[in-house]
Formats: C-alpha cells, structure tokens, sequence
C-alpha cells in the first residue's frame, strides 16, 4: 500500500468542492472514518459496496480494513481522486461511474455476497435503502448495511411503536432485519457542514417470517402510515381483505398505525398474503 496524501490536499488539487446538487458532503477525519469502517466487523477479504464515495474519504478507511471495495460514483470530477487511491491499493478498488438507483447491485457484485458500507447522498439515501430491505427472495446477498443518514432518518430506521418517528420505514427495517443506530456523528465533522446531524444505521438481515409477502406488506404499510392520523379502518379501506383481517388478528380498528407493533404488520400480511 502506497502512502497516500491527505484528504484536504487532494481535494484541493482537483479543485473539488461538494456539491449539493448531488447532496455530497465529505468527511476528512481518518479516525472517525476507520471506526465507521469497523462496525460492521472484520472486513478482511471481505466484498464491499460503497455508493457516493466522492473524493474517496471512507474508501479509503474500508482498503485500509483489508476490504475489496467496489464504488459507485455519479460525479466524474471526483474519478481522478478515487484513481490515486486505487493506485494505493492495487487491485482492490474497482469505480463504476453510474447512478445507484439504476445499477443492479447484486450483478455488479458479481453474485457474491457483499456488505453495503456508504456515507450515502442526501438525497438518495432513503430510495436506496428501501430498495435494500424490499424483494421477494431473502436472505438477500447484502450481509449488512452499514449507512450513514441524516439523524431523522436513522432514528426513523430505528423506532419502536407508540414514538413519533416510528412508521413506515421502521417496519420495513426491522420485520426481517435487526436494525439499530450506530453511532450520531456531528454536522461538525463534515465539510461544508450540513444543516442537520448525521447518524449511523447498522442492519443485519435475520430469518424471514413464514407466510409473509414482502410486497403485501409494503403496500400494507403504505396505506397505513400514508394516513397515519386516521383509524386503521379509514386508512386501511384501500388495501382489499385489510378490514377484516383487522378484526382476523385481534387488531382494534380504532387504533392508529404508530401503535401497531412489527410482528403485528407481519401477523396482517400473513392474513392477507395467504
């Protein structure tokens, strides 16, 4: 491994800056970097994907964990900077410049199971992550995601019922996934700081719950939270059988979604999955 410079010097030569159009925001403390690298454990010959590396700051950190790091990168002015970090670590850096949202992940990993580390773009970090979790075939080929969010969003991610920010993503992390927060890292670490704090999610797919469609649990808890202040019997009318399958499990239909526990989303969709 070569050694390579800092972080700020590089993005200085290449007249980098951030740019907010692509909701970039970089991270130059190594330190803090190696401690997101080791969340998800030992990364030693281990398949990583990484979506918006930008000028390579956690990149970095995961070559330096002995991973094999494959990056999807949109902003072309930042592949000469992820070049010289491939050149540091030969062989072990592959840069595909293309949008996330439209790569087939499990092809470019090459079949392969792969970790998903990222300090991921504002603005696609959630369509990304939903992505993840959804799907018919599970386990899926991811064995943990490893995220950087906006706090709300992580704290979202990591809800229980009955607490404001539990809903819809909560559910959809949590009924075949453990899902917790890692660790907040503060506005302060980034450059150009952005207005809101960040946090890390850590999420390890466990077994999947008999019975269950994932799409019918989807579409389940997007008419329920879609209308979140409603009773269950309003905002459920537009999903066919939910009703009654209420009434199937036990379920008051006078509650309100924000009440209803994970394993009580599972119990409806099995119902209506069969």
């Amino acid at each position: 491994m070569a050694e390579l410079p800092p972080l700020r010097e590089v993005i200085a030569r290449h007249g980098l800056s951030a740019s907010k159009a692509l909701g970039q925001n970089f991270l130059f403390d190594e330190q803090l970097l190696d401690r997101i690298a080791a969340i998800p454990g030992d990364l030693a010959g281990k398949k990583v994907l990484e979506v918006g590396p930008g000028p390579g700051g956690l990149t970095r950190a995961l070559l330096r964990a002995g991973a094999e790091v494959t990056a999807i990168e949109m902003d072309s002015r930042c592949l000469p900077a992820l070049a010289e970090v491939g050149e540091a670590f030969p062989g072990k850096l592959k840069v595909i410049q293309g949008d996330a949202l439209k790569l087939d992940h499990a092809d470019i990993m090459g079949g392969e199971p792969f970790a998903v580390l990222s300090n991921l773009p504002y603005n696609v970090g959630t369509a990304l992550f939903v992505r993840w979790l959804g799907g018919e075939s599970w386990p899926p080929l991811w064995t943990s995601l490893t995220l950087m969010l906006q706090q709300e969003v992580a704290q979202r991610i990591a809800a229980t019922p009955d607490n404001s920010a539990y809903g819809r993503l909560a559910v959809l992390a949590q009924w075949r996934s453990e899902a917790k927060m890692a660790m907040k890292v503060h506005r302060s670490a980034f450059t150009p700081p952005p207005k809101v704090m960040s946090a890390i999610v850590h999420v390890e797919p466990r077994e999947m719950p008999d019975g269950v469609s994932a799409r019918v649990l989807e579409r389940l808890t997007e008419a329920a939270f879609g209308q979140r202040r409603k009773m269950l019997r309003q905002s459920l009318k537009g999903v066919p059988g939910a009703v009654e399958a209420l009434e199937q499990v036990g379920i008051d239909p006078q509650r309100r979604a924000e009440t209803l526990s994970v394993d009580n989303f599972v119990a409806l969709a099995r119902v209506l999955s069969a």
